[in-house]
């Protein structure tokens, strides 16, 4: 699992300026697709090839209530944070909240980084005199804006990573198979994860947000073991009122991060939603395994065509996810939910398969042949060989002489051959360019 760092701290300390710098979101490549689209409170970074999870509490602010919005965003982020970074301004000095935040902080036992934002190069580093006078160490100064001193801060936060233990969770089993259950509030996740449990295991509720916290279930189906882990429903922004249903964002997404298979679940008796989609667009960014389950069918009224349908426009609407698979069910009446295990054990089976290195190479060389990449600066783009390096997607590595000239365009017609050819046509599939070493004379 990916570390979670929240950054806390008070209005214009420039939160938002540092969150855009460690997560490089501006610099940041989104695949062309409609609908795959980050919150941009939360961000995935990599630092020293280290990966972890940055949220920006400061999105979380609404109206006048300044302290007390800022106080239960700090709550927050210490209850479901691994590593907590507190930004101070280095312009304006200490304030009396930056006082009561450190108090709260002392009392943790999880990881606190102090930074002081705003220093803008050594010279003004004279300015932490004031801070260390609070007792807080080690102090960084840095610049988000400028960079200045973002290397050392950064190489210290994913260190520090390193005394965050991580128990493995004694139920997961080798060959069990993460299933993380996500969507919108309301749309029946818990009633389906009783269903497909067989018993009345989860709190079900007609009330969104009552699932606050991820619950991770056991059970076993035709002799296979799967681990059911149930999310808080997402909601959309604009429609997100009571605090606590915004932080629980943050544990649907550790759910993705954590499961090899999404089942995305939406109400077919309200129609695809754009919220719908942007789930789908975490799980699509996090490489899950991915179905799509069109819950609450039998209170659509239905005509021979009306599946079809229904169909076609979630096809449409999530073109990055054409590889999922889709079935109608009722969690209520049970329909077509025993067929979900089978549906998990076909999608899975292609996230962990391998794809042999002769194959892989004999796939690209055909579709290269065929349709050749277009000229970087009127010279070829030459493939030279691939390999799979990983799986759960399966993962491959192309080495070409021009590898950031490769087109997004052509990236999706290579990885359609190879799900054409290496039968992987349920299954997220990532390809990386690489520049090949060059041999040295001898």
């Amino acid at each position: 699992m990916k570390p979670i760092v929240a950054i806390v701290g008070r209005p214009n300390v420039g939160k938002s300026t540092f969150f855009n710098r460690v997560t490089r979101t501006k610099d940041a490549l989104v695949d062309n697709f409609p609908g795959v689209t980050r919150d941009r409170h939360y961000g995935d970074a990599s630092w020293n090839d280290i990966a972890f999870t940055l949220v920006d509490t400061g999105g979380f602010t609404e109206g006048h209530e300044f302290a007390d919005e800022i106080r239960f965003q700090v709550h927050q982020a210490l209850a479901d944070a691994d590593v907590i970074v507190l930004l101070l301004d280095g312009k304006e000095g200490i304030s009396p909240f930056d006082r009561d935040v450190i108090k709260l902080l002392r009392a943790t036992e999880k990881p606190v980084f102090y930074a002081v934002n705003k220093i803008d190069g050594a010279e003004l580093e004279t300015h932490l005199s004031e801070f260390y006078s609070l007792g807080i160490e080690p102090l960084f100064p840095v610049s988000a804006e400028h960079r200045y001193g973002m290397v050392d801060f950064l190489d210290a936060l994913v260190a520090g990573f390193a005394e965050i233990v991580k128990y493995p969770d004694p139920q997961t089993a080798e060959g069990t198979i993460g299933l993380a259950v996500v969507g919108r509030p309301n749309v029946g996740k818990s009633s389906l994860i009783n269903r497909m449990l067989g018993q009345e295991r989860l709190l079900v509720s007609d009330r969104p947000g009552t699932t606050r916290d991820a619950i991770d279930t056991v059970c076993q189906a035709e002799g296979k073991a799967y681990l059911l882990i149930d999310t808080a429903g997402i909601r959309r922004k604009g429609k997100v009122t009571r605090k606590i249903e915004k932080f629980s964002i943050i544990k649907a997404l550790r759910s993705l991060d954590r499961c090899d298979v999404a089942l995305i679940v939406m109400d077919t008796a309200e129609g695809i939603t754009e919220q719908d989609i942007s789930i789908a667009g975490y799980a699509y960014e996090r490489g899950c395994g991915c179905i799509f389950l069109l819950n609450k069918w039998d209170l659509v009224a239905k005509d021979t065509h009306t599946a079809k349908e229904y169909l076609a426009e979630l096809k449409m609407r999530a073109k990055f996810l054409g590889f999922a698979p889709a079935m109608t069910i009722s969690a209520l009446t049970g329909q077509r939910v025993t067929k979900i295990f089978k549906m998990v054990d076909d999608v899975y089976d292609q996230y962990a398969r391998r794809i042999g290195t002769g194959q892989l190479n004999r796939i690209l060389e055909t579709a290269t042949a065929k349709n050749p990449p277009p000229l970087h600066r009127g010279k070829p783009i030459n493939f030279y060989y691939a390999t799979q390096v990983s799986k759960r997607p399966p993962t491959v590595v192309c080495f070409v002489n021009h590898p950031k000239a490769v087109h997004f365009s052509y990236k999706r017609f290579l990885i359609n051959q190879i799900r054409e050819h290496a039968g992987l046509d349920k299954t997220p599939i990532r390809i990386i360019f690489r520049q090949r070493e060059r041999r040295k004379k001898t």
